[in-house]
């Protein structure tokens, strides 16, 4: 055999021998360089993987099992609110014909409808002393001018008579040409007082632009301390029901306040008055058209609405409301109807006892979270 061809680099004569020897370095070079990565590519890398925690877990194709999550630590995060997500809130107030509330019931003297058919009640509850977040609306528009005194001190009788210190909060909004906050939520009484008597009549009237405003801020009220952060959402309401400015309609601003748990009290300050004047507290027998959009707001919500002819008519009023608003029971039922979007009527009855009245709100809207507290999802 004839050995194997051998291979001469011959470079030109013209190099000289410099860059002949530099030539000669370079593929020294390239020859030790692709030696080390060979042996490099063979050896187990030394590096330790990260470790499964630190990176999401990936889900595969066409795999429809949701990858876990891993929760995530806040030592300092407050007590989650309870929250019965898919089930319809009711707080009721039942009081017989003299108008004293019944507090003894049970969760087997109730009887839920919604739109004509029977319920099953998942939660009841007894609530007797839950802290109180108030919101106090202020008509101080033009059209009650002549009555914004009579506004002023019915108001300040209701904090007088209802809010208890270190326990309830209450915030001042007024509403003319819009709403707004005069004082955020505090529980002093005199504070609410000084803001209230500062207040001034003039503009145009927004009632239900301010109703829609304040349910909202009740939502976002601050919650009392302690492992229960359960309150009462109440909104008091100073007008004579007339509305010439408002974006929101009516029914708008009563599907806000329902949506966020808030019963609304209507004190009307209309002039108009039919009465009868055998007694010592005048009875009005003529509704004007914002009296009856007062008691709509009430009724809807599970409140009352009031007609007094002088402040005096109030003070056994506000005692009452005061009494009812810690005289209340919780219902939660779930639906034997998926959610549609479509509102539905709620009536609730007590079984076997006749002569007894229930007032609580009278419908919802059917959404994904029908008692959940907050605004309608867009």
């Amino acid at each position: 055999m004839h050995p194997p061809p051998r291979l001469t680099l011959r470079l030109p004569s013209t190099y000289n021998s410099s860059m002949r020897l530099l030539l000669r370095c370079s593929f020294v070079l390239l020859f030790m360089s692709a030696v080390a990565v060979a042996a490099e590519a063979q050896q187990p890398s030394q590096t330790p993987p990260p470790p499964a925690a630190a990176a999401p877990p990936q889900q595969e194709q066409g795999d429809t099992k949701p990858a876990p999550q891993q929760p995530e630590e806040n030592p300092k995060q407050a007590p989650p609110l309870k929250v019965t997500t898919g089930l319809v809130h009711l707080v009721a107030a039942v009081s017989d014909r003299r108008n004293n509330f019944i507090t003894d019931l049970d969760q087997k003297d109730f009887r839920i409808f919604e739109d004509g058919k029977p319920q099953d009640i998942k939660f009841f509850g007894r609530q007797t002393d839950l802290p109180l977040r108030i919101g106090m609306l202020l008509d101080t528009s033009n059209s009650i001018r002549e009555r914004l005194h009579f506004e002023k001190d019915a108001s300040i009788d209701f904090l007088d008579s209802v809010i208890r210190r270190h326990k309830d909060q209450a915030f001042l909004m007024t509403f003319d040409n819009e709403p707004e906050v005069i004082q955020d939520f505090t529980g002093d009484v005199g504070t609410l007082t000084q803001a209230i008597e500062k207040q001034r009549a003039g503009g145009g009237t927004s009632l239900n632009d301010a109703i829609y405003a304040a349910a909202q801020k009740l939502v976002n009220a601050p919650m009392p301390d302690g492992p229960n952060p359960e309150v009462r959402r109440v909104l008091v309401v100073f007008s004579d029901g007339e509305d010439n400015l408002s974006d929101r309609a009516l029914s708008e601003s009563i599907e806000m306040a329902e949506r966020c748990e808030v019963s609304i009290y209507s004190i009307s300050t209309s002039t108009d008055w039919v009465a009868v004047t055998t007694s010592d507290r005048p009875h009005k027998m003529f509704k004007t058209p914002g009296d009856e959009i007062l008691e709509k707001f009430a009724v809807q919500t599970g409140g009352r609405v009031f007609f007094p002819y002088k402040v005096d008519d109030l003070a056994e009023s506000f005692q009452d409301i005061g009494a009812e608003l810690r005289s209340q029971y919780f219902i939660a039922y779930a639906p034997s109807v998926p959610p549609d979007g479509k509102y539905r009527k709620i009536q609730v009855d007590i079984a076997d006892r006749k002569g007894l009245t229930v007032r609580t709100r009278k419908g919802y809207f059917a959404t994904e979270t029908p008692g959940g507290l907050g605004p309608p999802a867009k």
